[in-house]
């Protein structure tokens, strides 16, 4: 319970109480004045009465007096009847008064008065005697249930003046030895409050407060300075170029390697805000360019940029810093650290390749092609007769020159895509010539392996704008792979089918199927699934996939291991 709660219902309690206490104490003196009250105007005043009256009464007979201030005295009397019987008493007086007035010297009348005075006075005198009683118990009553509740007031007060101020003493008595050893730089010290509370809110930014004082006391200034050095000096002779940023992007180190490739001296850098350094210079506004596309999760390409007197590319590689403060609970970035890595020996590395598979593959293209047309001149009769076991030899050379053909025409596709070569014929295609051209030329590989194609083509397809021969091409590739993954005597899916301002064609076997490890990996260059004992050079999904974004589309893949796959291919109907 929160402090302030503590205070408001106990303060709260005993106001509630007082107010109590004093409104009863209030209604009980207010109703023994009220029965004082009655014994006052009441009994008092005609007892008073009755005694005037009998003085009156000595001086009209001793003093022959006039019966003047006796009748006023009796009025006042019949005004104040308050008595059962008193009354008839004071009517008795009444009519006594009168026929003494006629007969002043009548002593027996004289006495009659005083005895009815008497009676009246008797009267009065027991009935404040009554009323007192009543008056005694009615205070009684007041006084006990005064002391009730003020016993109940002593009692709360008491409980209160007791443990509140301890509840918010010890705490606090605590907090201030706590602060006294921290004074002392024991910053060890910690306060556990077990409540939760104010105090235990505090004990928890205290405790923070602490651990961060000892973090900061165990660290050693000196030793923190040869650190910075220790690794700015690591950093300054790193063969890559380094840039560090804070939160904001503001600059706080750039290596050697850095400074040389922008061109840039640290005191132009260092320290300034990086949005401000790109106005002035390409590589940094490039590398604002690249945190922005790296936060938005867009694939960004190797930069070019001229270094060593040479064009030069870097791969970058942004890593985020990130802390856990004391006492918190998640971590927060304080900055980033941007590294270059040159990758220039890479990049010539990979175009000689290119270039060295392009010329070989061209220059493979014509022996095979003469040899292709060797193996058709022994196989025509005119030529000369073969026995079987000749028919088998050529028809094996056969075998391995197409496929020896097909890889080489696969290493040309890829040499195209890798230099940007690639040149596409975009036009409105019809989506069933496609398909029924791609099925014609895996028929030979379907009947091999006693595959059934099932085509599933709607009776009208929107056309598509895209390379007819290419995507024959990918569509061939697809089924193709299909074929060699499934098993004997099963079926292969073709379906097609428009959705929206897209033609999606997919091509679905029942066979081995794809690990989901390797599903990401399918579509990179050479890849092949470990493992795996069917042909190929693991350039075909490579190829399809530069084909079929090359026009503006995608390929995807979806796959169980054991239950097969389907390749899907996402292309652009024509506008018409």
């Amino acid at each position: 319970m929160r402090i302030k709660t503590k205070l408001r219902l106990g303060v709260g309690l005993l106001f509630f109480m007082i107010v109590l206490l004093v409104a009863l104490a209030v209604r009980q003196v207010h109703v023994i004045a009220n029965d004082t009250e009655n014994i006052l105007v009441a009994n008092y005043n005609s007892l008073d009465y009755s005694r005037n009256m009998m003085k009156e009464l000595d001086k009209i007979e001793g003093e022959k007096q006039s019966f003047e201030n006796f009748n006023r005295f009796l009025k006042l009397q019949n005004q104040n009847v308050t008595e059962i019987g008193e009354k008839e008493l004071t009517q008795s007086l009444s009519e006594d008064a009168k026929a003494f007035q006629l007969q002043p010297e009548n002593k027996s009348i004289a006495s009659q008065i005083r005895k009815d005075l008497n009676d009246i006075m008797k009267i009065n005198m027991d009935a404040i005697q009554r009323k007192s009683i009543v008056a005694k118990k009615t205070a009684d009553s007041a006084i006990f249930w005064i002391s009730i509740t003020g016993l109940t007031c002593f009692m709360i007060a008491f409980t209160l003046l007791i443990n509140l101020p301890s509840d918010i003493a010890n705490p606090i008595k605590d907090l201030t030895e706590s602060i006294r050893q921290i004074a002392a730089k024991n910053y060890s010290q910690r306060v556990n409050f077990e409540t939760h509370d104010e105090f235990g809110n505090l004990a928890k930014s205290f405790n923070t407060m602490a651990g961060k004082l000892q973090e900061y006391s165990d660290s050693n200034l000196a030793k923190l300075m040869m650190e910075k050095k220790r690794i700015e000096t690591l950093i300054n002779n790193m063969q890559d170029p380094a840039i560090g940023l804070d939160d904001k992007n503001n600059i706080l180190f750039a290596n050697e390697e850095a400074l040389k490739i922008s061109g840039l001296k640290a005191s132009d850098i260092i320290g300034k805000s990086a949005s401000e350094v790109a106005l002035s210079n390409d590589l940094v506004r490039s590398l604002l360019q690249h945190l922005i596309s790296e936060n938005t999760k867009k694939p960004q390409e190797t930069l070019k940029i001229y270094a060593d007197n040479k064009e030069s590319y870097f791969e970058k590689q942004v890593v985020p810093i990130l802390v856990l403060p004391t006492g918190e609970e998640e971590k927060k970035l304080i900055g980033s650290f941007i590294i270059l890595r040159n990758v220039t020996a890479y990049k010539e590395l990979d175009f000689a390749k290119t270039n060295f598979i392009a010329m070989v593959s061209h220059e493979f293209k014509t022996p095979i092609a003469s040899m292709k047309m060797s193996l058709q001149l022994l196989e025509n009769d005119s030529i000369g007769n073969l026995n079987e076991e000749q028919k088998q030899l050529v028809s094996s050379i056969k075998d391995d020159a197409k496929r020896l053909l097909r890889t080489t025409g696969e290493l040309l596709n890829i040499t195209q895509v890798e230099t940007g070569k690639t040149q596409l014929k975009i036009e409105n295609c019809d989506p069933k010539t496609i398909i029924a051209d791609a099925v014609e030329a895996t028929k030979i590989l379907t009947e091999q392996k006693n595959i059934s194609l099932h085509l599933n083509l709607p009776e009208f397809l929107p056309e598509i704008a895209g390379d007819q021969e290419k995507t024959t091409w990918v569509v061939s590739n697809l089924i193709s792979n299909a074929i060699r993954y499934s098993y004997e005597n099963s079926t292969v899916v073709i379906t097609a089918e428009a959705k929206g301002s897209f033609l999606e064609i997919s091509v679905k076997d029942n066979g081995i199927g794809i690990s989901p490890q390797y599903k990401n990996k399918i579509f990179d260059k050479y890849f092949r699934v470990p493992g795996a004992e069917k042909e190929g050079t693991g350039l075909g999904l490579a190829i399809s996939k530069e084909f079929i974004e090359a026009q503006g589309g995608t390929i995807s893949v979806e796959s169980n291991l054991g239950f097969g796959s389907e390749f899907t291919i996402k292309l652009k109907t024509s506008i018409s």
